[in-house]
């Protein structure tokens, strides 16, 4: 399935695909744009059942949202890209890597995790999702993506992650909650071949910074950064990502 997507920059850039987070959109990299688009032509897209991408019967795994992302690319032309992506989506920046190389130049995972140490809460979230919406989750979620000091700095970005992530089509979200049940990715990391920077949220409560620790310490050669913000640390500490983003990719 071809997702939802946007395109923009200057045509003869290099590209760089930004994955989101589960229960986030496109616009979750608003902050990064106007400093990413003077170097790269940069495809947003939207996971299945979020944004503008229809749902699919479920459940998923993570290799089906990463299918998407190369059936995009094969759409699009595109035969390398450079990939960054936050929680759900460097998961699948993940898998990219591990299993399409060839496809993949560099790379940034942000607040993410290879896997989970169990995989019961994901099941748990699924169920309610499927019995009473995404909506009825929203709340305690996005609690979680924030500090309490920028939450409370910043209500106003915290109702608006609550209001898009109650849009998120149930079935698809349940489904996401089904792959990251099974995830794990671990045997993929020390065969990944592309430039790696892991971002760590100090205060991710989601993935917990050793879960990057993890990460880095299997991916030959991958840098950590840790910032001060909680799991959307691209939203929390946007200068201190971009700054990495643009440390990382632009520079040649």
């Amino acid at each position: 399935m071809r997702p939802h997507h946007e395109l923009t920059g200057p045509p003869d850039a290099p590209v760089l695909v930004l994955g989101n987070a589960l229960g986030t959109t496109t616009t979750l990299w608003d902050a990064q744009l106007p400093a990413l688009l003077p170097h790269f032509r940069v495809l947003r897209y939207d996971h299945r059942g979020h944004g503008g991408t229809p749902s699919l019967p479920g459940p998923y795994r993570v290799d089906d949202l990463a299918d998407d992302v190369l059936e995009l690319l094969d759409a699009l032309g595109l035969a390398r890209v450079s990939y960054a992506g936050v929680s759900l989506g460097a998961m699948v920046g993940m898998w990219l890597a591990g299993h399409a190389p060839e496809r993949v130049d560099r790379l940034v995972l942000c607040c993410t995790s290879a896997a989970y140490p169990s995989a019961q809460p994901w099941h748990d979230r699924a169920a309610t999702v499927r019995a009473t919406g995404t909506a009825s989750i929203a709340p305690t979620v996005v609690t979680r993506w924030f500090t309490p000091t920028y939450a409370t700095r910043h209500p106003e970005v915290v109702r608006a992650y609550e209001a898009g992530l109650s849009t998120v089509d149930d079935e698809a979200y349940a489904s996401c909650c089904d792959a990251l049940a099974a995830l794990d990715l671990r045997s993929v990391l020390p065969a990944i071949e592309a430039p790696t920077v892991v971002v760590s949220g100090e205060h991710d409560l989601a993935t917990p910074p050793d879960h990057q620790r993890l990460i880095a310490d299997s991916i030959p050669g991958a840098v950590l950064h840790t910032v001060e913000a909680a799991h959307l640390a691209n939203v929390e500490a946007p200068d201190a990502v971009t700054g990495i983003l643009l440390d990382h990719l632009a520079a040649r």
